[in-house]
């Protein structure tokens, strides 16, 4: 019956199956279902209880492991280790040979029993990776990778120190096959971290005896190299050679935290082993030549995801090992750090031994010295001599010994190095160490007619003391005698800033609160000009609208700001960004560490100079580039004489990109000139209103030795003082020869009073007088039309002047006069466009 009344019956309607299908059985025992047993009933309690804590402590260990968050920090380290009881072989090379990976293996294992049994890091141990091995006898080169929680960090970078340092102190074994000693390892530079295993972009190569090898980054030099990339160089010697790595191209981003290339004297990308690090742009005659200290080292290049550039070609080769560092020379000569001009190698040693005749002293020149400057307060590399340690970046320097010997010591740590050193010795009689000349105190000789001159020629101010001032000079408060021309002009000329106490200001300038003039133009700068914060009291915010006046920077809104020289200066400062637009100008991608005393530029230094030349006549004026098919220059070059027509363009040709006349590579450009446009208003006789513009033939492209400079605003400013820079091929001296290699060097702007109570014509309110009162430096003929440069704060370089004229080149109190750029800014615009 129980069986029938389960089936279902389509034909019964819907209440007679519900009651059909509902069956009650009598219970067998009624009491037994109104109360169970109190102990069952604790046993099911406990059996649910105990299941429910059990799927809660699952629940957990599952979330731990797999869902909970993990704040732990990757730290990766890496280092080298000697490992004693191995010889190298040529196999250990290969990372993919039995022999490189048994040993690798045996390397782990004894870096993993070692660090988890390492108080401090043993709990955050993650894994070790052997990436190479060298000879030495048997180097190897690793990664190890920790997880640390954050506020851990110090703690575990101590822990990896103190390790490295107990390594190398008290060699010892680490496993029963291996004998370690000087472990080196240091924290990697999160920039620098690649996956030990990532093999790509990753090339071994070892020197060839005898050729150069090459080797440049990737897509060189058809295309920019690749963005977000990690890409790493291996470069090997023979045994007993070290490696020259000559970077003969180099072009990446200006910006090392964006796009870089480290250079190691290790297999190890370990910084206490970078040799150094570069990006930006180097000119050939600048390029950057590395040497080793022993058979390898390591180039990589990082780059991030924009911005890409040509990149690099590199050449390197093998060179015998030096076995000693000691020479002995006598009577005079010539010596340098090792490998000079090269940077010197890391961990060397040279000893230099100096003798000269018995009746006389040693005299030491450095004529170059540019080693690393100190650290902490201590000399990494340095050049000791007399017990005295010398480093960093010195002007021309010059010691003198006690006797007719002298030793000059050099050392060089682990790391950076620099280009270091080049130097003379002589011998010298102490009676007379500079027959005919004044001797200075440091050592250096110089003409007599420069003593008590108001200039610091020798370097320590020997030449300017206890002297009696002359009719032209004044008393500093220091006791030097300065001439008077330098009085107010808002430079600290004395030291003690006594030039510029107690100042009648001239009408255009501003009285500060300590009694000191400043130009005007000088106050709400953002730059203390005072010494007292006096000009930038009560001062607007810049970028508040002003009224316009004449000094004023007009933005294309035609509402004015009170901030000087806004444009192209990186800060958006107009409303709607006009003082930013238009600033693909002043950008000198080389970067380097006529000109009477000058000194030659580096190629591409001052890519805007122009050199002018007259059919069969070679160099005859300059001109900057400010477009790429606009030049500017000077008026007066342009003038018709009996027998040439210099106003004709068909007579001129200008070379762009040139560093050397008469030496025309692919990176110079020459163009014709299609028309010459000379300022209505210039004067023959006063040189006022001395400039002109030049329009190409056809444009040019620009590159790394071609590039426009900034045009000033009306209203930019060149202050009394500032430093500049002129530039050109013109006369070494008056009536000399012609510079071959483009001359360079620095000027200081005067006052415009002072030059006209020195020259023998006018200097206006349309030029700028610029030079040394001392003479010596200064532009000359051949100069004419060529640029001023003035660097600006962030680097980039505006049209300051125009070379125009002067009484005669460099002589005593005859600075230079040029074209003042700024006056002609709108004349610019209106007849060129630019």
């Amino acid at each position: 019956m129980i069986e029938s009344s389960l089936k279902f019956d389509p034909k019964r309607d819907e209440i007679n199956v519900l009651a059909e299908e509902m069956v009650f059985l009598p219970a067998s025992n009624q009491k037994k279902l109104e109360k169970r047993n109190p102990k069952v009933v604790m046993l099911i309690v406990g059996l649910i209880i105990g299941a429910a804590l059990l799927s809660l402590m699952i629940g957990l260990l599952v979330w731990h492991f797999h869902f909970r968050p993990d704040n732990r920090v990757k730290k990766m380290y890496n280092g080298y280790l000697n490992i004693t009881n191995k010889q190298f072989t040529e196999e250990l090379e290969d990372s993919d040979s039995e022999e490189f990976k048994t040993l690798a293996a045996t390397v782990e294992e004894m870096l993993q029993e070692t660090y988890t049994k390492t108080d401090g890091l043993a709990p955050y141990y993650v894994q070790s990776t052997v990436t190479a091995f060298s000879e030495g006898s048997v180097i190897a080169y690793y990664w190890l990778e920790c997880r640390v929680p954050p506020e851990k960090e110090a703690e575990l970078d101590k822990a990896v120190g103190a390790l490295s340092v107990l390594s190398r102190s008290h060699p010892r074994f680490f496993s029963k096959s291996l004998r370690v000693n000087n472990m080196v390892i240091d924290r990697a530079d999160p920039r620098k971290v690649k996956p030990p295993k990532d093999k790509s972009c990753s090339y071994d190569m070892h020197a060839t005896p005898g050729t150069n090898s090459t080797f440049t980054s990737p897509g060189f030099p058809h295309s920019p190299y690749p963005a977000d990339s990690w890409c790493q160089w291996v470069i090997r010697a023979d045994s007993d050679h070290i490696l020259e790595l000559n970077f003969v191209t180099f072009d990446l981003e200006k910006i090392c935290q964006n796009d870089f290339v480290t250079v190691y004297d290790s297999l190890s990308p370990i910084e206490k082993r970078e040799i150094t690090e570069r990006c930006g742009v180097y000119p050939p005659t600048n390029a950057l030549k590395l040497i080793s200290s022993r058979n390898v080292m390591l180039v990589t290049l990082i780059t991030d995801d924009n911005e890409n550039y040509p990149g690099f070609k590199a050449v390197f080769r093998q060179l015998p090992k030096r076995k000693e560092c000691r020479k002995v020379l006598e009577g005079s000569g010539v010596f340098s750090s090792p490998y000079y001009p090269a940077y010197y190698p890391p961990r060397a040693d040279c000893t230099w031994i100096l003798r000269v005749p018995p009746s006389m002293k040693v005299k030491v020149v450095f004529k170059v010295f540019l080693l690393q400057e100190l650290k902490d307060g201590v000399c990494k590399d340095y050049v000791e001599i007399n017990n005295q340690r010398i480093c960093g970046k010195k002007p021309v320097l010059v010691l003198l010994g006690e006797g007719n010997e002298m030793t000059v010591k050099f050392h060089s740590d682990a790391a950076e190095s620099d280009r270091g050193f080049s130097a003379t010795f002589e011998s010298y009689d102490a009676n007379k160490p500079c027959p005919d000349e004044f001797a200075c105190t440091s050592g250096r000789c110089i003409g007599k007619d420069l003593v008590c001159d108001g200039w610091n020629d020798c370097g320590d101010n020997s030449d300017e003391i206890n002297c009696n001032c002359k009719e032209d000079q004044f008393h500093c408060g220091t006791g030097l005698c300065k001439s008077k021309f330098w009085m107010c002009d808002g430079v600290d000329d004395c030291g003690d800033n006594s030039d510029e106490e107690s100042c009648q200001c001239d009408p255009e300038d501003m009285k500060c609160a300590n009694g000191r003039c400043i130009p005007e133009e000088q106050k709400c700068n953002q730059v203390d000009d005072c010494g007292d914060r006096s000009d930038e009291k009560d001062c607007q915010h810049e970028s508040m609208s002003v009224t316009c006046t004449a000094s004023t920077y007009k933005c294309s809104n035609n509402l004015c700001i009170r901030k000087k020289n806004p444009e192209c200066d990186g800060t958006r400062d107009c409303a709607d960004g006009s003082d930013e637009q238009n600033c693909s100008c002043g950008f000198r991608p080389y970067k380097h560490s006529r000109i009477v005393g000058g000194v030659d530029a580096e190629i591409g230094e001052w890519p805007w100079q122009v050199s002018l030349h007259v059919k069969n006549h070679g160099n005859t004026c300059g001109a900057s580039v400010i477009s790429n098919h606009w030049l500017v220059s000077a008026a007066h070059c342009f003038q018709n004489t009996f027998g040439t027509k210099y106003s004709d363009p068909n007579l001129w040709t200008a070379y762009l990109g040139l560093h050397v006349q008469l030496e025309l590579n692919d990176r110079v450009v020459k163009r014709d000139i299609k028309q010459i446009i000379v300022h209505e208003s210039y004067n023959l006789q006063t040189f006022d209103n001395d400039i002109a513009l030049l329009e190409l033939s056809s444009p040019v492209a620009f590159s790394n030795v071609i590039q426009p400079i900034c045009l000033p605003d009306a209203t930019h400013s060149f202050p009394v003082g500032k430093s500049v820079w002129v530039t050109g091929w013109g006369k070494l001296k008056e009536d000399g020869y012609e510079a071959k290699v483009l001359q360079k060097a620095e000027l200081r702007i005067i006052k415009r009073p002072i030059c006209n109570t020195l020259l023998s014509s006018t200097v206006t309110s349309r030029m700028l007088c610029a030079g040394f009162l001392s003479g010596g430096i200064d532009a000359c003929q051949g100069d004419s039309g060529g640029p001023m440069s003035s660097v600006e704060g962030n680097g980039r370089v505006f049209l300051a002047g125009i070379v125009s004229w002067g009484d005669g080149c460099a002589r005593r109190n005859k600075p230079g006069v040029y074209t003042k750029a700024a006056k002609f800014r709108q004349w610019i615009k209106m007849r060129s466009g630019v």
